[in-house]
C-alpha cells in the first residue's frame, strides 16, 4: 500500500511537472502577439500608454525599455529596437550615419491630421540636406525648454529678467556650494556653460568652449553640484536643492509633487527661461535595425491620437506637438511661452546642432568635465 502510494504520488508530480513544462512553453510558443521594442527615455509616457495600446493592437506584445540621455543611448543602438525616442540633434547625428529607416506617412494618419504645422517648419540642422528630410524619418513626441528651476523663497532672480549671466549664475555661485542640481547630460551641461558665457550653445569655436569648459570644471570644486537627471526632481521638491538645471516639463512635475508632499506653503518654485538657452524636441524613430517595422508605425500614429497624447504630455509635464491635445491642456499651461513658446521667445532660443565637429569638439570637454562628475 505504501509503495503503491508512492508510485501514486510520483506519478502525480510527473503529471504536476509536465503540466508546468507545458505551461512554460505555451505562455512563450502559445503567445502569438509580435513583439515590439520601445526604447524611450526614463518617466517619459503615461503608467497607462502602453497597456491601452496592447488592448487596441492585441496582436503585439510590447517590450519597454528607457534611458537617461542621448549619449547613453547612443552606444545602445546596436541592439534591435522597433521605436526610439531620441531628441532633435542626435537623430541628426543618426542620420548622417544612415541609422533610420524614412517613415511611410500614409500609415501615420494621425501625424498628419493633428501634428502643429510649427513643426514642418524649424531648423532641426544647419546641414539643409538633413534638415529638409528630418520629418521623414522622426515624428516629434514632445518639446520642452531648458531653463533654471529655483525656489523664489531661497534664490532672488528678477521675474523679467532674461540675462543668461543673471540667471544662470545661480548654479556657479559659491555661496550655494551642494545645494544645486546639473544635468549628468553633455549637451546640457555645456550649453548651460556657453549660454552663460554669452556665446551660443552651438559654439565650436575654440576659445569660447575653452572658456565654458573651465566654468564647468570650477564649478565641480567651488559648488559641488548634484549630478543627474530623473533623481533631481525628487530632491528639488524635497527641498535638498534651491535650484537646478531643468526642461519646462520637469518643473511642471517638481511642482505636482511639492503639492503631494504637502510643502506648498514652504517652497515657491519657479521656471525662468534664459535668452539664447535651447529648445528641444524629442522624436519618435524607426532604426535601421527595427525588425517590427509595421508595428513601429501603428505605435507612432497610436500616441498621436488626440487623448493618448493628452494623457502623455500631462503625465509627464512636456509639452505636446499635438493640435487637438494643446486645446484641451489648462489655459494657464497652453498659453504659458516658457512651456509653449510664441513667435518672439522662439526666436531668442535655439536647438541643439551636431556634425562630426560638434560630436569631437563636445566629447572632448565632456571627458574632461561630464565624465569625472
Amino acid at each position: 500500500m505504501k509503495k503503491h502510494f508512492g508510485f501514486s504520488h510520483r506519478l502525480k508530480a510527473i503529471a504536476i511537472s509536465s503540466f508546468l513544462l507545458f505551461t512554460s512553453v505555451c505562455s512563450t510558443a502559445c503567445d502569438s502577439r509580435k513583439e515590439l521594442v520601445i526604447y524611450n527615455w526614463g518617466d517619459f509616457i503615461a503608467e497607462d500608454t502602453i497597456t491601452n495600446f496592447e488592448k487596441t493592437h492585441s496582436k503585439y506584445k510590447v517590450v519597454y525599455r528607457t534611458f537617461e540621455d542621448n549619449e547613453t543611448m547612443y552606444p545602445n543602438l546596436n541592439n534591435s529596437y522597433d521605436v526610439i525616442i531620441p531628441s532633435e540633434y542626435m537623430v541628426s547625428r543618426l542620420l548622417r550615419e544612415d541609422r533610420l529607416r524614412d517613415l511611410d506617412w500614409d500609415k501615420l494618419p494621425n501625424v498628419k491630421e493633428y501634428l502643429d504645422p510649427l513643426f514642418y517648419s524649424v531648423k532641426y540642422s544647419r546641414d539643409k540636406d538633413i534638415n529638409d528630410a528630418m520629418l521623414k524619418f522622426a515624428i516629434p513626441y514632445l518639446y520642452c525648454t531648458v531653463g533654471l528651476i529655483y525656489d523664489a523663497n531661497l534664490v532672488d532672480i528678477p521675474e523679467n529678467t532674461r540675462d543668461p549671466k543673471e540667471i544662470w549664475g545661480v548654479l556657479f555661485d559659491k555661496q550655494y556650494k551642494g545645494k544645486i542640481g546639473m544635468y549628468r547630460s553633455m549637451r546640457e551641461s555645456i550649453g548651460v556653460a556657453l549660454n552663460y558665457c554669452g556665446y551660443s550653445i552651438n559654439s565650436i569655436n575654440d576659445d569660447e568652449l575653452a572658456e565654458a569648459r573651465q566654468v564647468l570644471l570650477d564649478q565641480k570644486v567651488e559648488v559641488a553640484p548634484a549630478l543627474g537627471i530623473d533623481n533631481l526632481k525628487e530632491r528639488m521638491a524635497k527641498g535638498d536643492l534651491v535650484a537646478s538645471v531643468g526642461w519646462s516639463g520637469d518643473h511642471l512635475v517638481i511642482s505636482d509633487r511639492i503639492r503631494e508632499l504637502g510643502k506648498s506653503g514652504s517652497i515657491d518654485m519657479r521656471f525662468i527661461l534664459p535668452s539664447g538657452s535651447n529648445w528641444s524636441v524629442d522624436m519618435m524613430c524607426i532604426p535601421t535595425t527595427a525588425k517590427n517595422v509595421s508595428g513601429a508605425h501603428e505605435f507612432i500614429n497610436y500616441m498621436y491620437d488626440p487623448q493618448v497624447a493628452l494623457a502623455n504630455c500631462q503625465a509627464v509635464g512636456y509639452s505636446t506637438p499635438n493640435t487637438a491635445a494643446r486645446k484641451m491642456l489648462d489655459p494657464r499651461i497652453a498659453n504659458n511661452p516658457c512651456y509653449y513658446p510664441d513667435a518672439e521667445t522662439f526666436a531668442q532660443l535655439e536647438v541643439y546642432y551636431s556634425s562630426e565637429e560638434y560630436e569631437r569638439k563636445y566629447e572632448d570637454i565632456w571627458k574632461a568635465v561630464g565624465a569625472s562628475f
